[in-house]
This record gives structure tokens, sequence and C-alpha cells, in this order.
């Protein structure tokens, strides 16, 4: 789970734009740059070259 106060801070490194927590996946969202980064442990890791690219139907 993220904090809903962090998850309001947080935004793409790369787009600038805010993040949508799936929380089934595990992972923060964009879908600006088309970006799905990884929560370990809570955590989220904000590193570009750690997010994985999402599919077009994921970013509509």
């Amino acid at each position: 789970m993220i904090d809903p106060n962090l998850l309001d801070i947080l935004v793409c490194p790369v787009s600038k734009a805010p993040l949508i927590y799936d929380e089934k996946a595990g992972e923060l969202k964009c879908k600006a740059s088309g970006l799905a980064y990884p929560v370990r442990d809570g955590i989220p890791v904000m590193l570009e070259e750690q997010a994985r690219t999402m599919t077009d139907e994921e970013c509509q």
C-alpha cells in the first residue's frame, strides 16, 4: 500500500504527469509516458531504467 499523501506528490520523472497506483500489479502507472514503475516493499522505485513500458491498452 502507498501512503495517499505520498501518492498526491509523486509524479512521473519522465513526463511530470500524475501517477496511478495499481495495487494488484504493485506498480505506479503513468499514462502520459506509458511507463509503469515498480513498488517494492512499499517503496516506489522511480527510476526510468527500472520501469516497464506499458502496452497500448494499458495506456488508454
